[in-house]
């Protein structure tokens, strides 16, 4: 058994320790419990993944399950049921809280392009365009035009709008 306070320590955690199932957080410092779950299907595959979170978003859940996690339920769900939770991941059974698993049926995949999404990623840091072009090695133009089509797609009226819009999707 471990417990680590950052995405970034969940791989070596579980190396050492090998457990059966690695409860994750969505939003952890470091890495988030979403990549730190990829990382683990691929180094660790034998580490069964309930990302248990406050952030129940559609595209939480969709990219959680994505990434190799077998379930998914927010962290106000009874003790109870967690421990059940637990139990049913550990015996290779997939757990999704119903009302999330319905609503992201709803609301459907993101509409943002794998570049648009890193594009608003870079963005949510308030830097300027040849900011963002020159973390992503990409020329301001294509910066613009990314942003033009994620706010586009949002429905937002700024870049900063956009990305809150995508961050409280799940899209990010």
């Amino acid at each position: 058994m471990a417990e680590v306070g950052r995405g970034d320590e969940v791989l070596d955690a579980a190396k050492n320790t090998q457990p059966d199932v690695a409860l994750l957080d969505v939003e952890m410092p470091g890495l988030d419990g979403i990549e730190a779950a990829a990382a683990l299907r691929t180094a660790v595959p034998g580490v069964r993944v309930l990302m248990v979170t406050t952030f129940g978003r559609p595209g939480y859940l969709r990219r959680a399950m994505e990434a190799g996690a077998a379930g998914f339920v927010v962290k106000d769900t009874p003790a109870t049921q967690l421990a059940d939770a637990v139990r049913r991941v550990h015996q290779g059974l997939r757990v999704v809280d119903p009302s999330l698993a319905a609503e992201t049926l709803v609301a459907g995949t993101s509409p943002l392009t794998g570049r648009e999404s890193d594009v608003l990623r870079a963005a949510r840091d308030g830097g300027t365009v040849a900011d963002i072009a020159k973390e992503l090695h990409l020329s301001e133009g294509t910066v613009r035009n990314h942003l033009s089509a994620a706010i586009g797609k949002t429905g937002a009226r700024t870049r900063a709008e956009a990305a809150r819009i995508a961050l409280d999707n799940g899209w990010l």
